[in-house]
């Protein structure tokens, strides 16, 4: 009988196969540029800072948990707000589009603020619950009272450009996002190292070029957004008057993916508070592998965003058999792209131990990293697709909150808690369980897509 089934699952015809791939790496192209360019400005301070010094490198990762985890609620704010707007795009119903845009915007600049005022006021608390060396907290303290100015520029910048993802306007991002990456890489080469007459200011420069670099996004979003975007406008208004019934479907469907996203993102950063007390060779190898997974990523995280914007079009229109259709293609892609992430692991071994001046102790601790990471890449590029692709593109977006919750909090942050405090074994070993999320996912992301529970059209008429 479940074979029958299966014969009977419906079938893009070879024209609509060629459409769909098509319309989709038109999508994911610029979405995995975006990625790698968001990544090359992080690289950028990686790789500069790490030749000033581990205590530098140290504190700039260690700070910018905090901009992480402000990154993850936009993230989770535009991320539910998408799963509205790419299905009322499959409606054109372009009023309920920009009024979702306003209410996101309006949240946004209220939570920047407060993000914003907390660092600024209380810098060497938040690095000391990263971190208890004095000599790093202090480098993060510097870093932290320059780059938090550019907390809220941030936020608007980037819940306007991802909700053009969701209607399809992706160059504008990857425009936006290149060019304050060659402005990033050019300021921080000028002001950490003291070019073209400048002074050397180590942490502080990689700090101001990154506030210069996101004033430079914020005018470019905002001249695109004044005269060339006439299809879905931003309307001021809209920020303060809400639509009573958009608002309670945005807060049905952002605060879930925000939570889930929260979760994730502490769960990130109590990883790095758990390294973050097994020394500073620990923290430096921690803070390359993880540079190195955001680049072997790049393309699977745009494929995710690409699949929830063709998902969400398909159920805004109806189509719920190409949706499905659409769902399992996507995740073949996703695992094709896990498998050449993490070839992109091991091509980088080379370039990384001859050119970082990092100690003998990081670069064996950094050695067993990538290792894992090898195939850490492959299950993150399944889940990834999965959660964030198809079950939000199809609205079901509580899902993953339970994934990250059970799988992340109680499994591997508990056990590597338990390995590092009180079992005391091996940093390997305790780094192995810290980042064993993806592969408990499996089987529970497997299932949720086999069972088509995720297929939801969550638009009004």
């Amino acid at each position: 009988m479940e074979g029958n089934m299966e014969k009977q699952k419906f079938k893009l015809s070879q024209e609509e196969s060629r459409s769909f791939y098509r319309r989709m790496f038109a999508l994911v192209l610029p979405l995995a540029l975006q990625n790698l360019i968001n990544v090359g400005v992080t690289t950028a301070d990686v790789v500069m800072l790490g030749r000033v010094g581990e205590t530098v490198l140290s504190a700039s990762s260690l700070a910018n948990q905090i901009y992480f985890i402000l990154n993850l609620i936009f993230f989770g704010m535009t991320s539910g707000a998408m799963v509205l707007t790419a299905q009322y795009w499959g409606k054109r119903d372009v009023a309920a589009i920009e009024k979702v845009l306003g209410i996101a915007m309006g949240i946004t600049m209220v939570i920047a603020v407060v993000f914003t005022a907390v660092t600024l006021c209380v810098p060497a608390a938040l690095m000391k619950i990263f971190t208890s060396e004095e000599a790093v907290i202090a480098e993060g303290v510097v870093y932290l009272r320059i780059v938090a100015w550019s907390y809220v520029l941030s936020g608007i910048t980037m819940v306007y450009l991802y909700i053009m993802r969701s209607v399809e306007k992706v160059m504008i991002s990857t425009c936006v996002y290149l060019i304050s990456l060659i402005d990033n890489i050019g300021l921080n080469a000028i002001f950490i190292f003291g070019l073209l007459g400048c002074p050397a200011m180590g942490i502080a420069g990689a700090a101001l070029g990154t506030l210069i670099a996101r004033i430079v996004e914020l005018l470019l979003v905002i001249w695109y957004a004044k005269f060339k975007n006439r299809e879905v406008r931003f309307r001021f208004r809209y920020m303060f008057r809400f639509d009573r019934l958009l608002l309670k479907d945005f807060i049905v469907y952002s605060i879930p993916v925000m939570i889930n996203e929260l979760l994730w993102g502490a769960g990130m950063s109590a990883i790095a508070a758990i390294i973050g007390h097994l020394g500073s060779p620990v923290v430096a190898a921690n803070s390359v592998a993880q540079v190195c997974r955001q680049l072997a990523t790049v393309v699977a995280f745009g494929l995710s965003s690409a699949t929830a914007i063709m998902i969400g079009k398909a159920i805004g229109e109806g189509k719920y058999d190409f949706a499905e259709a659409y769902a399992r293609k996507c995740v073949k892609l996703g695992i094709l792209f896990g498998i050449a992430g993490s070839s992109v692991i091991q091509l980088l071994r080379p370039v990384l131990w001859n050119y970082l001046s990092l100690t003998d102790e990081a670069f064996r601790y950094l050695s067993v990293m990538l290792f894992v990471m090898a195939y850490f890449i492959v299950a993150q590029a399944y889940n990834t697709t999965l959660v964030v692709g198809v079950f939000r593109g199809g609205g079901d977006i509580k899902y993953g909150l339970f994934l990250d919750a059970v799988m992340m909090w109680c499994g591997s942050i508990f056990g590597g808690f338990l390995a590092a405090f009180v079992f005391h074994l091996p940093i390997p070993i305790v780094y192995m369980i810290l980042v064993s999320d993806e592969v408990l996912k499996l089987p529970f992301s497997t299932w949720r897509f086999r069972s088509k529970k995720w297929l939801k059209n969550v638009t009004r008429d």
